[in-house]
């Protein structure tokens, strides 16, 4: 196995874990969301985490996607 090899199995194990945050952010949202009393600070800093990790997730898909010369 190559190096290229070892770092496409990294970024997709990266990826998955990236996902997995970004979908229990989104849990955590919407429950904190439905809470009678809503930190809106908290919010804001889980909201801003969530597009973070969202950057990063198109930015690792971009870097795994092969540039294409058409």
């Amino acid at each position: 196995m190559g190096s290229f090899e070892g770092a496409e199995i990294g970024n997709a194990a990266r990826l998955v874990r990236l996902r997995t945050e970004h979908r229990d952010l989104d849990a955590a949202i919407d429950a904190l969301r439905g809470a009678a009393a809503t930190d809106q600070l908290q919010l804001a800093r889980l909201k801003k985490r969530k597009l973070r990790l969202r950057d990063e997730i198109a930015a690792i898909e971009d870097a795994m996607i092969p540039d294409i010369i058409a």
